[in-house]
């Protein structure tokens, strides 16, 4: 039996796969992917689309009369800064974004900035904060990554 996923099945076969992050390398071990993918229960979440800029990725409201409370599904889901590389499922992205600017040489500042984060305030579903970074080293053709997911303790909200 074949531990390998087929990713396009698992999702196609999925009726709701929520949010999601791939990090990994190409077929030929070349060049890194990152993918991100995200789902809405509510009309509110299903009513946004993905919007390029220098440097980022950010959700915007598809038709702004529709949207209702922004705090949830308006953020940078992807930012880069030189060599490395942030991807998550909310507004941690800038958390992220604004430790490892503030000590790009720290290798810890990806942990540090999500020890002030949990997930999302959205009672009862609490959504999982996922988040992905990664670090090129283009002298090796190479890069490493972490990823983190914050979640509360089988629906308890008292605990990350």
């Amino acid at each position: 039996m074949s531990n390998i996923y087929n990713l396009e099945n698992l999702l196609k076969e999925n009726s709701y796969p929520g949010r999601g992050i791939v990090i990994g390398k190409s077929a030929d071990g070349k060049s890194a992917l990152i993918a991100y993918f995200i789902m809405g229960r509510s009309e509110n979440s299903r009513n946004r689309i993905f919007e390029e800029f220098e440097n980022g990725m950010r959700t915007k409201a598809f038709d702004e009369s529709k949207l209702t409370d922004p705090s949830l599904i308006i953020y940078n889901p992807y930012l880069a800064y030189g060599d490395i590389d942030i991807i998550t499922n909310g507004d941690q992205t800038n958390t992220i974004y604004d430790f490892v600017t503030n000590d790009a040489s720290d290798p810890f500042a990806f942990e540090a900035a999500l020890n002030t984060r949990e997930f999302e305030p959205d009672a009862p579903n609490f959504t999982p904060r996922i988040s992905g970074i990664c670090y090129y080293d283009f002298d090796k053709a190479d890069f490493t990554y972490k990823m983190s997911i914050l979640k509360s303790a089988d629906g308890n909200p008292d605990a990350c």
